[in-house]
Protein backbone atom coordinates (compact mmCIF):
# COMPACT_ATOMS: atom_id res chain seq x y z
CA UNK A 1 0.00 0.00 0.00
CA UNK A 2 1.28 3.60 -0.89
CA UNK A 3 2.34 5.44 2.08
CA UNK A 4 -0.33 7.95 2.22
CA UNK A 5 -2.69 5.79 1.58
CA UNK A 6 -3.90 5.10 5.72
CA UNK A 7 -4.29 9.03 5.67
CA UNK A 8 -6.23 9.13 2.29
CA UNK A 9 -8.73 6.26 3.74
CA UNK A 10 -9.35 8.50 6.59
CA UNK A 11 -9.93 11.51 4.32
CA UNK A 12 -12.62 9.12 2.50
CA UNK A 13 -14.56 7.88 5.44
CA UNK A 14 -15.05 10.92 7.11
CA UNK A 15 -17.16 14.39 6.90
CA UNK A 16 -20.27 15.23 5.63
CA UNK A 17 -22.73 12.95 3.53
CA UNK A 18 -19.99 9.94 4.04
CA UNK A 19 -22.58 7.18 5.23
CA UNK A 20 -24.12 7.28 2.13
CA UNK A 21 -21.42 7.92 -0.56
CA UNK A 22 -18.74 5.22 0.78
CA UNK A 23 -19.39 2.69 -1.20
CA UNK A 24 -18.96 5.06 -4.42
CA UNK A 25 -15.64 6.56 -2.33
CA UNK A 26 -14.34 3.26 -1.64
CA UNK A 27 -14.41 2.71 -5.62
CA UNK A 28 -12.33 5.96 -6.17
CA UNK A 29 -10.36 5.25 -3.83
CA UNK A 30 -9.23 1.71 -4.76
CA UNK A 31 -8.53 3.78 -8.42
CA UNK A 32 -6.43 6.35 -6.99
CA UNK A 33 -4.57 3.42 -4.85
CA UNK A 34 -4.20 1.06 -8.50
CA UNK A 35 -2.12 4.66 -9.90
CA UNK A 36 0.91 3.20 -7.67
CA UNK A 37 1.06 -0.11 -8.79
CA UNK A 38 4.06 -1.39 -10.59
CA UNK A 39 3.73 -2.27 -14.49
CA UNK A 40 5.56 -5.74 -14.34
CA UNK A 41 5.83 -5.02 -18.09
CA UNK A 42 7.95 -2.24 -17.45
CA UNK A 43 11.39 -3.09 -16.51
CA UNK A 44 12.69 0.60 -15.77
CA UNK A 45 11.07 3.90 -14.53
CA UNK A 46 12.75 6.88 -15.90
CA UNK A 47 13.93 9.37 -12.82
CA UNK A 48 12.57 12.30 -15.11
CA UNK A 49 8.98 10.47 -15.50
CA UNK A 50 8.83 10.37 -11.59
CA UNK A 51 10.52 13.62 -11.86
CA UNK A 52 7.82 15.36 -13.97
CA UNK A 53 4.74 13.13 -11.84
CA UNK A 54 5.79 14.86 -8.38
CA UNK A 55 6.28 18.28 -10.22
CA UNK A 56 2.63 18.29 -12.46
CA UNK A 57 0.48 19.84 -10.08
CA UNK A 58 3.63 22.58 -8.49
CA UNK A 59 3.95 23.28 -12.57
CA UNK A 60 0.12 23.53 -13.54
CA UNK A 61 -0.38 26.25 -11.19
CA UNK A 62 2.78 28.08 -11.45
CA UNK A 63 3.93 28.00 -15.13
CA UNK A 64 5.96 30.73 -16.91
CA UNK A 65 6.85 31.46 -20.84
CA UNK A 66 9.25 33.42 -21.81
CA UNK A 67 9.63 34.81 -25.17
CA UNK A 68 13.42 34.65 -25.75
CA UNK A 69 15.55 31.27 -25.87
CA UNK A 70 15.30 30.92 -21.81
CA UNK A 71 11.94 28.72 -22.97
CA UNK A 72 14.47 26.28 -24.36
CA UNK A 73 17.15 26.80 -21.67
CA UNK A 74 17.76 22.85 -19.49
CA UNK A 75 21.64 23.68 -18.11
CA UNK A 76 23.19 26.60 -18.08
CA UNK A 77 26.87 25.30 -18.84
CA UNK A 78 29.09 28.23 -20.33
CA UNK A 79 27.90 32.04 -21.25
CA UNK A 80 28.06 31.31 -24.81
CA UNK A 81 24.56 30.17 -24.13
CA UNK A 82 22.93 32.94 -24.03
CA UNK A 83 22.36 35.35 -26.56
CA UNK A 84 21.16 39.26 -26.07
CA UNK A 85 17.64 38.66 -25.67
CA UNK A 86 17.68 35.83 -23.31
CA UNK A 87 20.03 38.26 -21.24
CA UNK A 88 17.58 40.83 -21.73
CA UNK A 89 14.78 38.75 -20.73
CA UNK A 90 16.85 37.15 -18.12
CA UNK A 91 17.81 40.97 -16.02
CA UNK A 92 14.20 41.58 -16.40
CA UNK A 93 13.31 38.53 -14.29
CA UNK A 94 16.33 39.63 -12.26
CA UNK A 95 14.83 42.76 -11.41
CA UNK A 96 11.38 41.37 -10.31
CA UNK A 97 13.31 38.95 -7.76
CA UNK A 98 15.01 42.06 -6.09
CA UNK A 99 11.13 43.08 -5.25
CA UNK A 100 10.47 39.13 -3.89
CA UNK A 101 9.40 39.60 -0.16
CA UNK A 102 9.10 37.01 2.19
CA UNK A 103 5.98 35.76 2.96
CA UNK A 104 4.76 36.91 -0.63
CA UNK A 105 3.32 34.97 -3.41
CA UNK A 106 6.18 35.20 -5.35
CA UNK A 107 8.41 33.79 -2.84
CA UNK A 108 6.88 30.18 -2.62
CA UNK A 109 7.37 30.11 -6.87
CA UNK A 110 9.66 27.18 -6.18
CA UNK A 111 7.97 25.65 -2.95
CA UNK A 112 8.36 21.54 -3.11
CA UNK A 113 11.53 21.86 -5.34
CA UNK A 114 14.98 21.08 -4.34
CA UNK A 115 18.40 22.14 -5.29
CA UNK A 116 21.57 20.35 -4.83
CA UNK A 117 24.79 22.13 -4.52
CA UNK A 118 27.98 20.40 -4.92
CA UNK A 119 31.23 22.16 -4.81
CA UNK A 120 34.44 20.57 -5.21
CA UNK A 121 36.41 24.14 -4.75
CA UNK A 122 36.00 26.79 -1.92
CA UNK A 123 33.14 29.41 -2.51
CA UNK A 124 31.69 32.09 -0.04
CA UNK A 125 29.54 34.15 -2.55
CA UNK A 126 28.63 31.63 -5.16
CA UNK A 127 27.18 29.12 -3.28
CA UNK A 128 25.84 31.27 -0.47
CA UNK A 129 24.11 33.12 -3.47
CA UNK A 130 22.46 29.88 -4.93
CA UNK A 131 21.10 28.71 -1.36
CA UNK A 132 20.02 31.78 -0.31
CA UNK A 133 18.38 32.52 -3.73
CA UNK A 134 16.37 28.93 -3.31
CA UNK A 135 15.51 29.80 -0.02
CA UNK A 136 14.52 32.74 -1.08
CA UNK A 137 11.87 31.31 -3.90
CA UNK A 138 10.55 28.71 -1.30
CA UNK A 139 12.85 25.80 -2.48
CA UNK A 140 14.89 23.11 -0.04
CA UNK A 141 18.42 22.99 -0.45
CA UNK A 142 20.81 19.53 -0.29
CA UNK A 143 24.31 20.35 0.15
CA UNK A 144 27.44 19.32 0.70
CA UNK A 145 30.48 21.51 1.34
CA UNK A 146 34.11 20.27 -0.23
CA UNK A 147 32.43 17.85 -2.03
CA UNK A 148 36.22 16.64 -2.86
CA UNK A 149 37.09 15.62 0.29
CA UNK A 150 33.53 14.57 1.68
CA UNK A 151 31.55 12.75 -0.99
CA UNK A 152 32.04 9.52 -3.06
CA UNK A 153 34.93 11.10 -4.87
CA UNK A 154 37.16 10.90 -2.10
CA UNK A 155 36.76 6.81 -2.71
CA UNK A 156 37.50 7.26 -6.45
CA UNK A 157 34.50 7.71 -7.47
CA UNK A 158 33.54 9.33 -11.02
CA UNK A 159 31.87 12.85 -11.66
CA UNK A 160 29.36 10.85 -13.75
CA UNK A 161 28.15 8.32 -11.31
CA UNK A 162 28.21 11.29 -8.94
CA UNK A 163 26.00 13.60 -10.70
CA UNK A 164 23.78 10.53 -11.49
CA UNK A 165 23.18 9.73 -8.18
CA UNK A 166 23.03 13.46 -6.62
CA UNK A 167 20.37 14.14 -9.17
CA UNK A 168 17.65 11.34 -7.91
CA UNK A 169 17.43 13.70 -4.94
CA UNK A 170 16.90 16.80 -6.20
CA UNK A 171 15.25 18.62 -9.26
CA UNK A 172 18.48 20.70 -10.09
CA UNK A 173 22.01 20.37 -9.50
CA UNK A 174 24.67 23.66 -8.97
CA UNK A 175 28.36 22.34 -9.89
CA UNK A 176 31.88 23.89 -8.87
CA UNK A 177 34.68 21.56 -10.04
CA UNK A 178 38.07 21.70 -10.18
CA UNK A 179 38.97 20.87 -14.00
CA UNK A 180 37.62 22.57 -16.98
CA UNK A 181 35.07 21.00 -18.91
CA UNK A 182 33.65 19.29 -16.05
CA UNK A 183 30.16 20.99 -16.35
CA UNK A 184 29.99 20.12 -19.80
CA UNK A 185 30.79 16.67 -19.03
CA UNK A 186 28.47 16.21 -16.28
CA UNK A 187 25.63 17.62 -17.72
CA UNK A 188 25.49 15.12 -20.84
CA UNK A 189 24.70 12.38 -18.20
CA UNK A 190 22.47 14.18 -16.27
CA UNK A 191 18.06 14.78 -16.65
CA UNK A 192 17.78 17.14 -14.20
CA UNK A 193 18.75 20.44 -15.02
CA UNK A 194 22.44 21.92 -14.40
CA UNK A 195 23.63 25.17 -13.16
CA UNK A 196 27.56 25.37 -13.59
CA UNK A 197 29.27 27.30 -10.23
CA UNK A 198 32.64 27.51 -12.10
CA UNK A 199 34.76 24.51 -13.87
CA UNK A 200 38.63 25.42 -12.69
CA UNK A 201 39.75 27.66 -15.61
CA UNK A 202 37.41 27.49 -17.54
CA UNK A 203 33.92 28.76 -16.88
CA UNK A 204 31.66 30.85 -14.84
CA UNK A 205 28.68 31.66 -16.65
CA UNK A 206 26.20 32.86 -13.89
CA UNK A 207 29.02 35.21 -12.56
CA UNK A 208 29.13 36.57 -16.43
CA UNK A 209 25.34 37.37 -16.26
CA UNK A 210 25.48 38.55 -12.77
CA UNK A 211 28.53 41.12 -14.03
CA UNK A 212 26.89 42.02 -17.26
CA UNK A 213 23.70 42.84 -14.93
CA UNK A 214 25.73 44.93 -13.32
CA UNK A 215 27.36 47.05 -15.89
CA UNK A 216 23.64 47.65 -17.07
CA UNK A 217 22.91 48.92 -13.70
CA UNK A 218 25.83 50.78 -12.97
CA UNK A 219 26.73 52.49 -16.22
CA UNK A 220 23.39 52.92 -17.86
CA UNK A 221 24.08 50.66 -21.12
CA UNK A 222 25.71 47.70 -22.96
CA UNK A 223 26.32 48.85 -25.67
CA UNK A 224 28.97 51.34 -27.07
CA UNK A 225 31.49 51.28 -23.50
CA UNK A 226 34.89 50.72 -22.77
CA UNK A 227 35.59 47.72 -20.20
CA UNK A 228 39.48 47.15 -18.49
CA UNK A 229 39.92 43.44 -17.81
CA UNK A 230 42.70 43.89 -15.11
CA UNK A 231 45.01 41.25 -13.15
CA UNK A 232 44.86 36.96 -13.91
CA UNK A 233 43.49 36.92 -17.09
CA UNK A 234 44.95 33.51 -17.88
CA UNK A 235 43.56 31.70 -14.91
CA UNK A 236 40.67 34.14 -14.55
CA UNK A 237 37.46 32.19 -15.53
CA UNK A 238 35.49 35.10 -14.43
CA UNK A 239 37.01 37.03 -17.03
CA UNK A 240 36.76 34.59 -19.80
CA UNK A 241 32.89 34.19 -19.42
CA UNK A 242 32.78 37.94 -19.13
CA UNK A 243 34.62 38.72 -22.55
CA UNK A 244 32.34 36.14 -24.14
CA UNK A 245 28.93 37.73 -23.09
CA UNK A 246 29.73 41.45 -23.93
CA UNK A 247 30.66 40.04 -27.59
CA UNK A 248 26.77 39.88 -27.74
CA UNK A 249 26.22 43.83 -27.60
CA UNK A 250 27.59 46.37 -29.93
CA UNK A 251 30.57 48.60 -29.56
CA UNK A 252 32.26 47.16 -26.71
CA UNK A 253 35.92 47.55 -26.75
CA UNK A 254 38.18 45.79 -24.32
CA UNK A 255 41.37 46.44 -22.57
CA UNK A 256 43.65 43.90 -21.30
CA UNK A 257 46.13 44.99 -18.21
CA UNK A 258 48.09 42.24 -16.82
CA UNK A 259 51.53 40.77 -15.43
CA UNK A 260 53.58 38.98 -18.44
CA UNK A 261 52.93 35.14 -16.91
CA UNK A 262 48.95 35.60 -16.40
CA UNK A 263 48.25 37.45 -19.80
CA UNK A 264 45.14 37.21 -21.61
CA UNK A 265 45.19 33.61 -23.71
CA UNK A 266 45.24 33.27 -27.32
CA UNK A 267 41.55 31.60 -27.13
CA UNK A 268 39.63 34.52 -26.31
CA UNK A 269 41.58 36.80 -28.49
CA UNK A 270 41.23 34.92 -31.27
CA UNK A 271 37.44 34.72 -30.27
CA UNK A 272 37.22 38.80 -30.29
CA UNK A 273 38.68 38.82 -33.37
CA UNK A 274 36.83 36.51 -35.16
CA UNK A 275 34.00 38.87 -33.86
CA UNK A 276 35.13 42.25 -35.10
CA UNK A 277 35.71 42.85 -31.40
CA UNK A 278 38.01 45.45 -30.89
CA UNK A 279 40.84 45.05 -27.85
CA UNK A 280 44.34 45.97 -26.86
CA UNK A 281 47.29 44.94 -24.07
CA UNK A 282 48.61 47.38 -21.92
CA UNK A 283 51.10 47.84 -18.88
CA UNK A 284 50.06 51.17 -17.65
CA UNK A 285 47.03 50.79 -15.55
CA UNK A 286 46.54 54.61 -14.72
CA UNK A 287 46.67 55.67 -18.66
CA UNK A 288 44.04 52.88 -19.40
CA UNK A 289 41.87 53.80 -16.60
CA UNK A 290 41.20 57.24 -17.97
CA UNK A 291 39.91 55.33 -21.27
CA UNK A 292 37.01 52.91 -19.88
CA UNK A 293 33.67 52.81 -18.28
CA UNK A 294 34.23 49.91 -16.28
CA UNK A 295 37.20 48.50 -14.38
CA UNK A 296 37.15 44.92 -13.50
CA UNK A 297 39.35 43.96 -11.30
CA UNK A 298 40.29 40.09 -10.18
CA UNK A 299 42.95 38.42 -7.57
CA UNK A 300 46.62 36.70 -8.80
CA UNK A 301 45.26 33.28 -7.99
CA UNK A 302 47.75 31.37 -6.11
CA UNK A 303 45.98 28.10 -6.37
CA UNK A 304 46.38 27.52 -10.07
CA UNK A 305 49.88 28.33 -10.04
CA UNK A 306 50.63 24.87 -8.14
CA UNK A 307 54.53 25.12 -7.87
CA UNK A 308 55.49 28.04 -10.08
CA UNK A 309 55.56 30.01 -7.24
CA UNK A 310 58.17 32.56 -8.73
CA UNK A 311 55.66 33.14 -10.90
CA UNK A 312 52.96 33.95 -8.72
CA UNK A 313 55.55 36.10 -7.19
CA UNK A 314 56.11 38.38 -10.45
CA UNK A 315 52.32 38.09 -10.36
CA UNK A 316 51.24 39.41 -7.03
CA UNK A 317 50.77 43.20 -6.36
CA UNK A 318 51.60 44.44 -9.83
CA UNK A 319 48.37 46.14 -10.15
CA UNK A 320 46.11 47.76 -7.74
CA UNK A 321 43.51 49.74 -7.69
CA UNK A 322 44.05 52.45 -5.22
CA UNK A 323 43.07 56.39 -4.89
CA UNK A 324 45.69 57.10 -7.92
CA UNK A 325 43.83 55.08 -10.31
CA UNK A 326 40.15 56.18 -8.45
CA UNK A 327 40.97 59.69 -9.77
CA UNK A 328 42.16 58.68 -13.31
CA UNK A 329 38.26 57.14 -13.28
CA UNK A 330 35.65 59.20 -15.18
CA UNK A 331 32.64 60.52 -12.65
CA UNK A 332 30.84 57.73 -14.15
CA UNK A 333 32.76 54.67 -14.01
CA UNK A 334 32.68 52.05 -12.10
CA UNK A 335 35.22 49.69 -10.49
CA UNK A 336 34.05 45.91 -10.12
CA UNK A 337 35.64 42.63 -8.79
CA UNK A 338 34.13 39.14 -8.65
CA UNK A 339 35.26 38.27 -5.27
CA UNK A 340 37.11 37.66 -3.10
CA UNK A 341 40.01 40.30 -2.66
CA UNK A 342 43.22 39.77 -1.76
CA UNK A 343 45.45 43.37 -2.09
CA UNK A 344 44.28 44.05 -5.39
CA UNK A 345 41.73 47.02 -4.22
CA UNK A 346 43.01 49.59 -1.99
CA UNK A 347 39.99 48.85 1.16
CA UNK A 348 40.68 53.02 1.21
CA UNK A 349 38.75 53.23 -1.61
CA UNK A 350 35.60 50.57 -0.73
CA UNK A 351 33.31 53.90 0.07
CA UNK A 352 33.47 55.36 -3.32
CA UNK A 353 30.08 55.64 -4.94
CA UNK A 354 31.80 53.58 -8.42
CA UNK A 355 33.01 50.83 -6.06
CA UNK A 356 30.32 48.66 -7.46
CA UNK A 357 31.82 45.06 -6.31
CA UNK A 358 29.80 44.77 -2.93
CA UNK A 359 26.65 45.69 -5.35
CA UNK A 360 27.77 43.44 -7.98
CA UNK A 361 27.98 40.92 -5.17
CA UNK A 362 23.81 41.64 -4.24
CA UNK A 363 23.39 41.44 -8.23
CA UNK A 364 24.13 37.69 -7.94
CA UNK A 365 21.59 36.57 -6.03
CA UNK A 366 18.76 38.38 -7.88
CA UNK A 367 19.89 37.00 -11.76
CA UNK A 368 20.51 33.56 -9.88
CA UNK A 369 16.65 34.00 -8.46
CA UNK A 370 15.74 34.36 -11.78
CA UNK A 371 17.80 31.47 -13.45
CA UNK A 372 16.51 28.85 -10.91
CA UNK A 373 12.98 30.25 -11.57
CA UNK A 374 14.15 30.10 -15.81
CA UNK A 375 15.14 26.23 -15.65
CA UNK A 376 12.29 25.18 -13.13
CA UNK A 377 9.22 26.64 -14.18
CA UNK A 378 8.70 26.41 -18.07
Amino acid sequence: MHPHSTATMGAFATGAGATSTNRKQHHHLRRYLNTFSTNKNNKTRRRSSSRRRKGDERRTMVSAKYSSGLQKLENCVDSGQFDRPMMEELFTIADEMAKVKPGSKDSLLLQGYLMSTLFYEASTRTRLSFESAMGRLGGGIVSTESAGEYSSAAKGETLEDTMRTVESYCDIVVLRHFQAGSAAKAAKVMRAPLINAGDGPGQHPTQALLDVYTIQKEIGRLDGFKIAFVGDLANGRTVRSLAMALTKFNDVEFFFVAPDVVKMKDDIKLFLDERGVKWSESTDLIATAKKVDVMYQTRIQKERFGDRLDDYEKAKGKYIIDQSVMDALSDTACVMHPLPRVDEIDPAVDGDKRSAYFRQAQNGLFVRMALLKVLLLK
